[in-house]
């Protein structure tokens, strides 16, 4: 990914748009999903360029397309919990951080764990950052 990264935006912010997208597929169909992504870009207070959302839309259909087999991996390893059970938030940012963990070379574990992490903090509520923590701990 490296290679392809836009100059005008960075890892986290790439990161948290498409935390937001893959959040927002809980509540839509897939079919509904590219007109959702307008809206969603439309009403960004800092809009993005053309690149950047071409790169965002990227890495969220990437994480999409893994969704069955990064849920099985999530089970398998998080005991006590379904990801069907699981609130929102921390589904999508367990998901988007499996993905980075096991499909991109270019971000280092740790990265993708603290990342999730701090998403957690700012998007989850009391307790999110602690449970994405301790589930992707036993993730890697």
């Amino acid at each position: 990914m490296s290679s392809k990264m836009s100059s005008k935006i960075s890892r986290s912010l790439l990161r948290e748009h498409v935390f937001i997208l893959l959040f927002m597929v809980e509540f839509n169909s897939i079919d509904e999903m590219p007109h959702q992504m307008r809206l969603y870009f439309d009403q960004l207070e800092e809009p993005t360029d053309d690149e950047s959302e071409e790169l965002i839309e990227s890495r969220f259909r990437s994480v999409l397309d893994k969704i069955p087999t990064i849920d099985e991996e999530i089970n398998a390893k998080v005991e006590g919990w379904e990801t069907s059970r699981m609130g929102k938030v921390e589904l999508a940012l367990l998901r988007l951080a499996t993905y980075e963990i096991k499909y991109d070379d270019d971000i280092p574990d740790k990265v993708a764990i603290n990342e999730a992490v701090e998403l957690a903090k700012k998007y989850g509520q009391d307790g999110s950052a602690a449970f994405v923590n301790g589930a992707l701990a036993r993730l890697v």
